[in-house]
C-alpha cells in the first residue's frame, strides 16, 4: 500500500467494524511484532477528563529535561498523525503508509484462524505508536488510554507510573452507570507494585481506586494529599482555566513519582508547565476582528468546568458570548445545554461530521424550554468560511465554540489550514 488515500480507506474499513474491547487481541498483535510496547519506559494516563492535557504536560516536562519523548493520544483534532508524536513531531503520511504496509500482513496472520480477532483501528494505531517510539529510541513514552482502562488496547503496557486524572459519568454505556463502576474500569491500568498518581475526584471513586491499588500492592500518590484543595498551591500553566492548574499538579506529581533516572528537575518541570502545547482547551484565536475561543468540554464533568469558564468570560467582557455548539449524544447534550443557556447571548447549532452527532432539531428542542435567546441552525463552513474569517456577530465580540472535540477539529482545520485537511472519518475513537 503506497497511496495514502488507499491507506485511509483501509484504516476506515477497520474502524467501520466497530469498537472492540479486551486486550487479548492486542497482546497477540504485540507478540507478533516482538513486543515493542516493552521497549520504552511508559507513563500510562487514564481519566474521564484531563488525560490529554496531563499527557501533554508530562511530555513537555520530560522533553524540557532533554529526553526524547513519545506521546500517544486520541482522538486527533485534524490529522491522523497527531495521535503518534516523537518530540511533538507528528507521524507523517509517509510513515503511516509504511507502517500500514508493515502491519497489515501481520494483522492478517494473527487473525487467520479467527477473523474476529483481527486488530481494530485503534489497536492498529496503538501498534504504530509502540513501533515508532521504539524505533526512534524514545527515553519515555506517555500513553493516553483510549477509553476506560481495564479493557483498553493500551493496557498491555507495564508503566513506570499509572495516572488517573479524574472520574466522571461519561461513556456510561461502555464503562458503567455509576462513579464506582467507572472508577473500577479506569483503575484497571494499575499494575502490581507500580505507583499510581490520582488527581482530584469524588471520594466514592477515589475509594475504589485505592482499594484496587492496595490489592495490587501499588503505592498511591494523591494530588489532594500533596496540594490540598487550594488552587494557589498548584503549579501555574499557560493552559487557561482553573482545572488546568489541577491538571498541572497531577502532571508534576507524576513526573516526581518516576524512577530517579527519569525524573526532571523541579525548576525545569515548573518552567515547562508554562509552555504546554495542547489545542482546543479554552484556546483563544484572533479571527479578524473577533475573538474565538475553542473549548472541547463535552461531557457532564466538563460541563461544570465550562460553566465556571463562561461565567468568568462574561465577567471579564461585560457581555454574554455568542456560542457555537455541536454535541455527540443526548446524555452529553442534556449536561451541556443548560450551561450554554445560562451564559449565551445567542446559540448557533451545528452538526459535527460524526454518526453520533445530535441533530439540530434535537438540540433546538432541548433548548426551547430553558433558553429565551436566539437559536439558529448553522454549518461550520458558513460560520468559518476560511482563515481569519468568521461570519457571526459583530467586531469585538467573543464567539465560543464548544460541545465536541470533533467540532473543534473541524473549526481548526478551517481557521488554520497549515494543520492540513481534516480527517474526520478517522476521528471517532
Amino acid at each position: 500500500m503506497t497511496d495514502y488515500a488507499a491507506v485511509q480507506d483501509y484504516l476506515f474499513s477497520l474502524k467501520a467494524r466497530g469498537l472492540k474491547f479486551g486486550i487479548d487481541r492486542m497482546r497477540g498483535f504485540a507478540a507478533a511484532l516482538d513486543h515493542p510496547e516493552s521497549a520504552v519506559p511508559a507513563i500510562h494516563v487514564a481519566g474521564t477528563n484531563g488525560k490529554g492535557s496531563v499527557s501533554a504536560m508530562l511530555e513537555a516536562i520530560l522533553r524540557a529535561s532533554g529526553r526524547p519523548t513519545g506521546l500517544y493520544t486520541s482522538p486527533h483534532l485534524v490529522r491522523l498523525g497527531e495521535r503518534v508524536q516523537v518530540d511533538r513531531r507528528q507521524l507523517t503520511t509517509d510513515e503511516i503508509v509504511a507502517y500500514t504496509a508493515e502491519l497489515r500482513p501481520v494483522a492478517e496472520k494473527v487473525s487467520r484462524a479467527s477473523p474476529e480477532d483481527h486488530p481494530s483501528f485503534f489497536e492498529f494505531m496503538t501498534a504504530m505508536a509502540f513501533l515508532q517510539f521504539a524505533r526512534r529510541k524514545c527515553d519515555v513514552a506517555i500513553i493516553e488510554v483510549g477509553m476506560g482502562g481495564r479493557l483498553d488496547a493500551t493496557n498491555i503496557v507495564t508503566p513506570e507510573v499509572a495516572v488517573i486524572t479524574s472520574i466522571g459519568l461519561d461513556h456510561c454505556e461502555f464503562l458503567g452507570d455509576t462513579l464506582a463502576k467507572i472508577a473500577a474500569e479506569k483503575a484497571g491500568i494499575i499494575k502490581p507494585g507500580r505507583p499510581v498518581v490520582i488527581g482530584r475526584m469524588p471520594r466514592e471513586a477515589e475509594t475504589v481506586i485505592r482499594d484496587v491499588a492496595r490489592a495490587s500492592d501499588a503505592p498511591v500518590v494523591s494530588v489532594r494529599e500533596r496540594f490540598g484543595d487550594q488552587l494557589a498551591r498548584c503549579p501555574e500553566t499557560n493552559l487557561a482555566g482553573d482545572y488546568q492548574r489541577w491538571n498541572a499538579a497531577t502532571a508534576l506529581l507524576a513526573s516526581e513519582t518516576l524512577p530517579v533516572h527519569l525524573r526532571s528537575d523541579t525548576a525545569v518541570a515548573l518552567q515547562a508547565l508554562r509552555h504546554v502545547d495542547w489545542a482546543g482547551r479554552w484556546q483563544e484565536i484572533s479571527v479578524g476582528d473577533r475573538r474565538v475561543i475553542l473549548d472541547a468540554s463535552h461531557n457532564a464533568e466538563g460541563a461544570g468546568v465550562l460553566d465556571a469558564s463562561l461565567a468568568r468570560l462574561k465577567a471579564q467582557t461585560g457581555r454574554s458570548p455568542v456560542i457555537v455548539t455541536g454535541i455527540l449524544g443526548q446524555a452529553r447534550a442534556q449536561a451541556l445545554l443548560p450551561v450554554l443557556a445560562r451564559h449565551a447571548r445567542e446559540i448557533h447549532l451545528v452538526v459535527p461530521q460524526q454518526e453520533r452527532a445530535c441533530s439540530q432539531a434535537a438540540l433546538a428542542e432541548m433548548l426551547q424550554p430553558i433558553f429565551t435567546g436566539e437559536v439558529r441552525p448553522g454549518a461550520v463552513a458558513g460560520i468559518f468560511p476560511g482563515p481569519g474569517r468568521c461570519t457571526l456577530s459583530e467586531p469585538g465580540d467573543t464567539i465560543v465554540v464548544t460541545g465536541s472535540i470533533y467540532l473543534i477539529g473541524e473549526v481548526l482545520a478551517r481557521l488554520e489550514p497549515d494543520r492540513g485537511s481534516g480527517e474526520g472519518r478517522l476521528q471517532d475513537f
